[in-house]
């Protein structure tokens, strides 16, 4: 599960309860910066980095916002996503 965690500036994926991953985001004048997707280790390979991707840019669309992905992971997923284009500043 992937929410939105606003006084940590970051989404977060949540598995069985316990805290598997985050993608911060830092507010710049507007538009919502990417900065980092971290996943810890022992959740590799189960696609959490593009739950969180995909949740970030469907919340920044919802919002009217757009994105800059700062993090390497996030510009990969929309190259691989093309629908999230119109959403990058």
């Amino acid at each position: 599960m992937v929410t939105d965690n606003e006084a940590a500036s970051r989404y977060e994926v949540h598995v069985d309860g316990e805290l598997a991953g985050f993608l911060e985001y830092r507010d710049v004048s507007g538009v919502l910066a990417l900065v980092h997707t971290e996943v810890g280790e022992e959740y590799g390979g189960r696609g959490l980095g593009a739950q969180l991707a995909k949740f970030a840019l469907d919340d920044a669309q919802a919002r009217g916002v757009k994105v800059s992905p700062l993090c390497p992971f996030v510009a990969k997923y929309i190259e691989k996503h093309p629908e999230y284009r119109v959403t990058v500043r």
